[in-house]
């Protein structure tokens, strides 16, 4: 029987870029990578856990800030190199700057412009 991560195309460096869905809306909360071992361990605790590329080590969800994402489902795309975490997001914050989701900012005549407010300030979130 094949391990079930051997299934995964994984980048040169061992990782996989995974999307974070809110399963209730169907809104996408942020973009991340896993390893092998993060993604077994989302899989076997049922939370999501991700390799921090910035910190060079496992990260797990809302290990600060309390935001976790409890996981109910996992996916894999056509290709087998994109996971998809449907996720219920504790708190409904997921981004670092306290908004809900990571994708805030949309494209407007040129400029990036804020379309979601802030629902804590990270100094409150972060300490």
């Amino acid at each position: 029987m094949s391990n079930w991560l051997d299934e995964i195309r994984w980048t040169s460096d061992g990782l996989v870029p995974v999307i974070a869905q809110e399963a209730e809306s169907g809104k996408i909360l942020m973009f991340a990578w896993m390893n092998r071992e993060s993604l077994a361990l989302t899989a076997e605790e049922g939370y999501a856990v991700y390799w921090s590329r910035s910190r060079n080590r496992l990260w797990r969800k809302g290990e600060e800030s309390g935001h976790r994402q409890k996981v109910l489902e996992i996916r894999l795309d056509c290709d087998e190199d994109v996971i998809l975490i449907k996720v219920e997001q504790v708190g409904g914050i997921a981004c670092h700057t306290g908004r809900h989701s990571c994708f805030y900012r949309r494209l407007k005549d040129g400029q990036w412009e804020t379309v979601e407010p802030v629902l804590k300030e990270p100094g409150d979130i972060y300490k």
